[in-house]
């Protein structure tokens, strides 16, 4: 049974080989495939071939990333982001089916300001945005130039990527500063700006981290804000100049009124101190006189205790035996003797009239 079907089989692919072949033969063989030489004439060749077909490969369809410091990289597959983001180094991925978008989780700067800055080229982190213009408390336009530093929060950066796109600055930062900035700037009128500036500083920069440290997984890490100038209208300004003039004269004013007391009290200090110096050195004369009349008193109050009865007899006998050695040169002298013979006597020479001598 088995060499009848056998037989069977034959003979139909016989007949169907030969309805095909032009040639009529009946005994068909259908041709083999080409068979391919990997060995590309010789062993060592086509090792070397081979490895250039697998780096060609790599080259063209780039199975790997390279993340560097300050980067992190964000992992779709087929076009869903990873939950976690890749950390610096190399990373090994799925052609076609993954790719990586890498994100700079470095410091950027928004300057919000009229005056675009050379250094704020493309790439460099640094973005310039026009000065923000706000109403004051009055409706006044009033222009407000910013410094924002900020960062992508590294740790939640696949998720920041996924729920605000690669945009994330002009929708996160963007709005939210120049919004804080209108609703602090608008409770003050644009006179009082200049002298309140600290003050709306601090009130600018809590709004603005109140703001972006609210949302889910803190996106962004506020690093500084910085007021750097407010613009005012000229004819506020103009308004300012005057003010500032007019307390200028005021203070000098009062200045040289400082001035003039302190003035008026040197010359009178010095008045007092002329008449207490006065005071002092007449003080100091009458003390001497005084202190001169208890002295000689005392001193004539101690002559007079000492003087004696005796000791005034001695000094007379003394005084007697001076005028009797005058009288034996002058015979002619004359002499006056004090009553209660007391002394000095007196004597005068009689032959020269222009010649008097008083002994003691």
């Amino acid at each position: 049974m088995a060499s009848d079907m056998n037989d069977y089989f034959n003979k139909k692919k016989g007949s169907s080989g030969g309805s095909n072949n032009n040639s009529g033969g009946g005994n068909f063989k259908p041709p083999r495939p080409p068979k391919i030489d990997f060995n590309f004439g010789g062993g060592k060749a086509g090792i070397f071939y081979f490895i250039g077909a697998i780096v060609l490969f790599l080259i063209l369809a780039k199975p790997f990333v390279i993340i560097t410091e300050g980067e992190r990289g964000i992992l779709a597959t087929n076009g869903k982001y990873e939950a976690q983001a890749l950390l610096p180094g190399l990373h090994f991925i799925i052609p076609v089916i993954q790719k990586v978008y890498v994100v700079d989780t470095k410091v950027r700067i928004i300057n919000y300001a009229d005056r675009i800055e050379r250094s704020a080229t493309a790439g460099s982190g640094i973005g310039v945005k026009p000065a923000i213009t706000v109403l004051d408390k009055r409706g006044l336009p009033v222009g407000i130039e910013l410094t924002v530093q900020y960062r992508l929060n590294a740790q939640f950066a696949a998720q920041t990527i996924s729920n605000w796109g690669f945009s994330w600055e002009d929708k996160i930062i963007n709005p939210v500063v120049r919004d804080i900035v209108r609703n602090v700037v608008g409770q003050y009128d644009a006179e009082s700006l200049p002298t309140m500036r600290n003050t709306i500083a601090d009130e600018i920069e809590i709004g603005i981290r109140k703001s972006v440290d609210s949302q889910t997984n803190t996106p962004v890490i506020l690093q500084s804000i910085q007021l750097r100038e407010i613009i005012l209208p000229q004819k506020v300004k103009e308004q300012i100049e005057r003010v500032q003039v007019a307390k200028q004269e005021v203070q000098r004013a009062e200045q040289e009124v400082q001035r003039a007391k302190q003035e008026a009290f040197k010359r009178a200090a010095e008045a007092e101190g002329l008449a207490e110096a006065v005071k002092i050195e007449a003080e100091g004369k009458a003390s001497k006189i005084r202190i001169e009349a208890d002295a000689t008193a005392q001193a004539n109050n101690v002559i007079s205790e000492s003087l004696t009865a005796q000791l005034l007899q001695l000094e007379q006998i003394k005084v007697q035996g001076q005028f009797n050695e005058a009288l034996r040169v002058n015979r002619d002298a004359k002499i006056f003797l004090t009553p209660g013979g007391s002394t000095p006597n007196i004597w005068v020479d009689t032959k020269d009239p222009q010649k008097q001598s008083a002994i003691k």
